[in-house]
């Protein structure tokens, strides 16, 4: 089973710049995208052969998760469960016979830090939600996690270690998450690889490679025998994000 996981930063910016020819040479069996930005009636790419599952925020033309399934879930559902936290359309859920699958678009702390103090509580938040679903069967979460984890996963750590998405608040409960039963899948594979997922707009980021690793497939230790490769496709432009993928 093939995964991929993409923060596109506008889905129908995306589709102008190349998503469907990389959709379909892929040709995953789920495709999970991050910051759609799309509502319903919005939404104009309907892929033969894949169901399709939306959780658009409250708020036009911001954030939102999609789905493209050919695998049928068994169960869809939306958010955490939590007034606070599922205005946003961040997290859409797929119950599988074999795993739950989680599609999360994780919020940014922002510049100074003022949304810091509500990350902290959708973390533990968070962390609480997917290690009730273990409970009941295997976990895999993939998305924009909005977090680099280590310093070999961001191009200047000393340079941003206030800033939102490499604060060590915001690493802590990274490492929180995985100490709770999480594999972060490309590390497995690849320990000592450099490679990101992100890069600013900003003085020409992409080119120079100064970019962020804050896209992630996690899934949960008793998978670890199933997983066959991680990848981070750095050459497929169309956002300020790469794709990912997982096989199983």
């Amino acid at each position: 089973m093939k995964i991929i996981s993409w923060n596109v930063g506008g889905f129908r910016a995306c589709l102008k710049k190349g998503f469907e020819e990389f959709f379909k040479e892929e040709n995953a069996d789920i495709f999970c995208i991050q910051e759609s930005k799309v509502t319903l009636e919005e939404l104009t790419f309907h892929p033969e052969g894949y169901e399709i599952y939306l959780n658009p925020a409250d708020k036009k033309g911001y954030s939102g998760t999609l789905v493209y399934t050919k695998v049928k879930p068994i169960e869809v559902s939306y958010g955490m469960n939590k007034e606070i936290h599922d205005h946003e359309g961040r997290i859409i859920t797929l119950e599988y016979e074999a795993f739950y699958l989680i599609c999360v678009y994780v919020p940014n702390s922002k510049k100074e830090l003022i949304r810091l103090d509500y990350r902290m509580t959708w973390e533990d938040d968070f962390r609480k939600y997917v290690n009730e679903l273990k409970k009941k069967k295997s976990v895999i979460i993939c998305g924009d996690m909005n977090v680099a984890h280590k310093e070999i996963d961001i191009k200047n750590p000393k340079q941003n270690e206030k800033n939102a998405g490499f604060t060590l608040e915001e690493r802590e409960k990274f490492t929180e998450l995985l100490d709770s039963g999480f594999i972060d899948t490309y590390r497995l594979f690849y320990p000592n690889e450099v490679k990101y997922t992100w890069w600013s707009y900003l003085f020409k980021a992409r080119e120079r490679n100064a970019g962020w690793r804050i896209d992630y497939f996690l899934v949960s230790n008793d998978l670890k025998e199933k997983l066959k490769n991680a990848t981070i496709y750095t050459e497929v432009l169309g956002s300020d994000h790469c794709p990912i993928g997982l096989v199983l």
